[in-house]
């Protein structure tokens, strides 16, 4: 179940998260309440990032959000979860800001999970060329052999990306991977 707190990161309600958050807590409690799992998304600091909600994130990180938090996991299959992390969902959806903010807090780039399984293929699959070339530049595994597409160049291909492919052919990706939905070439 979705906390107060979750809702008002999913809609970037900046002042209602304020009221939310105790001004006086300990750490660990405060902790507690911004990593809270609950959601379609997981958790506050993926829906925020999910919205690209700067402020928002920064609000959460500034109070404790771990940055390399996984997704919730669902009771089953049906449930099935959207984004891996936080680093995932800012990604996909092409808000560089707040991906620049999160990788400046630590954000594992190559860590996994979810639909798109890393934050590499999630930007290549919906052509952000700029998240691309930032997480390649802060050291995304090109070749990474995970989740729907297998590996970035084929979530490119698929989501009709050429510029992507290319960038990620000059990056030295591999073609002959395969994946479990579609070939690169």
């Amino acid at each position: 179940m979705a906390t107060p707190l979750y809702y008002a990161a999913l809609l970037g309600l900046e002042s209602v998260l304020n009221s939310i958050l105790p001004i006086e807590a300990r750490d660990s409690e405060i902790s507690e309440i911004v990593n809270a799992q609950g959601g379609r998304l997981g958790n506050a600091l993926q829906a925020a990032a999910d919205g690209g909600h700067e402020k928002v994130v920064q609000m959460l990180l500034d109070r404790g959000a771990d940055v390399n938090a996984q997704g919730r996991r669902f009771s089953n299959a049906l449930q099935g979860r959207w984004f891996g992390n936080t680093l995932q969902a800012a990604s996909f959806g092409g808000h560089e800001k707040v991906v620049q903010m999160l990788l400046d807090r630590g954000a594992n780039v190559n860590a996994q999970g979810g639909r798109f399984s890393n934050a590499l293929q999630a930007a290549a699959y919906r052509g952000h060329e700029k998240v691309v070339r930032m997480l390649l530049d802060r050291g995304a595994d090109v070749n990474a052999l995970v989740g729907l597409y297998g590996n970035a160049v084929q979530a490119a291909a698929d989501g009709g990306h050429e510029n992507v492919v290319q960038m990620l052919l000059g990056r030295e990706a591999g073609i002959h991977a395969d994946g479990s939905v579609t070939t690169s070439i």
